[in-house]
């Protein structure tokens, strides 16, 4: 099933309507679907890398505003999501973003656009949780900005072979850069 639409979204990175696609993937794996907006951005660097950072900002909007649907799902509809967690096996990793919500606050949801974890359950449990709207989003720009940001530019310098690097390495590139974060709260955190 992934592979599939893994498929899909390359063959929408060439369409005509690519960046109208681009923003329409970012906003919805914000709140519900599994593929990252990554698989579309990264082929769209590469054909066109002179358009990086427009990609790279249509990701970064459209996630966001995907992520305020994906916390108004949390806010108000959680009693009818929670089965569709269960059903698809993301229950536990949502538990998980509570977890960290509980522990780190605002920051998880700046972390969350680093993490393997899906964003979509930062979302949906920022809204559950009550979480302060303004720094939901000043935190969800931040931190997917980063991310998308980050990842269209290294792929405009370095080509079709950092895409294949980036490729082999982004789940340990992800803790890693997760991990940095955590180390960096908890310097905060404890700063007198």
């Amino acid at each position: 099933m992934f592979q599939r639409l893994y498929d899909n979204v390359l063959g929408w990175a060439r369409h005509q309507h690519a960046q109208r696609y681009l923003a329409a993937l970012s906003f919805a794996e914000s709140s519900f679907f599994p593929v990252p907006p990554d698989t579309m951005l990264v082929p769209m660097v590469l054909a066109q890398p002179d358009k990086a950072i427009r990609y790279a900002l249509i990701t970064t909007i459209s996630s966001v505003i995907g992520g305020l649907f994906g916390y108004a799902l949390g806010y108000f509809a959680m009693d009818l999501i929670e089965p569709l967690l269960h059903q698809f096996g993301y229950w536990e990793k949502y538990l998980t973003a509570q977890s960290w919500f509980n522990d780190w606050g605002i920051w998880v949801v700046f972390l969350a656009g680093f993490s393997p974890i899906p964003y979509k359950l930062f979302t949906i449990s920022a809204g559950a949780m009550n979480m302060a709207l303004v720094p939901f989003i000043l935190a969800s720009a931040i931190g997917r900005g980063t991310r998308f940001f980050l990842v269209a530019l290294l792929i405009r310098m370095g080509g079709e072979r950092f895409e294949k690097l980036l490729r082999r390495n982004i789940d340990m590139i992800g803790w890693v850069l997760v991990g940095l974060c955590v180390v960096l709260a908890v310097f905060l955190y404890n700063k007198p």
